[in-house]
C-alpha cells in the first residue's frame, strides 16, 4: 500500500509563500497520478493540482494557476507544491492524493491513496 505524508503547512500573511510537501512510501510510482486537493471548512473537496510521474504532465485549477506549481523530487519520491501570492481564499486543509491510473483526473474519487492533509492558514 502507498503511504503519503504531507509537510510544509502554516500560518502566513496574504501575499506570503508556503511550499508543501508529500512524500511517498511503500512502492514505486509506476502508472500513477499525483494530485493536490483543498478543503475549506463547509465546503468540498476541491481540486488544486495533478502530475502526470510517467510524463511529467501538470494540471492547475484556474484559481490557483500562475501562483501554484507542481514539481518533484524522483530521489525522495517526493511531490511539492509551492505556493505563492497567497491569498485568504487560499485557506484550507491540503491533501495529496494518488492515483493508481495513467489517466489524469481532478475528481478526488478517482484517487486510491491520501494523506493526511497539512493546515494552511492565510490571514489578511
Amino acid at each position: 500500500q502507498v503511504q503519503l505524508v504531507e509537510s510544509g503547512g502554516g500560518l502566513v500573511q496574504a501575499g506570503g509563500s508556503l511550499r508543501l510537501s508529500c512524500a511517498a512510501s511503500g512502492r514505486t510510482f509506476v502508472s500513477y497520478i499525483m494530485g493536490w486537493f483543498r478543503q475549506a471548512p463547509g465546503k468540498e473537496r476541491e481540486f488544486v493540482a495533478a502530475h502526470n510521474w510517467i510524463n511529467s504532465n501538470t494540471y492547475y485549477a484556474d484559481s490557483v494557476k500562475g501562483r501554484f506549481t507542481i514539481s518533484r523530487d524522483n530521489a525522495k519520491n517526493t511531490v511539492y507544491l509551492q505556493m505563492n501570492s497567497l491569498k485568504p481564499e487560499d485557506t484550507a486543509v491540503y491533501y495529496c492524493a494518488a492515483r493508481n491510473n495513467l489517466y489524469y483526473s481532478s475528481l478526488p474519487a478517482a484517487y486510491e491513496y491520501w494523506g493526511q492533509g497539512t493546515q494552511v492558514t492565510v490571514s489578511s
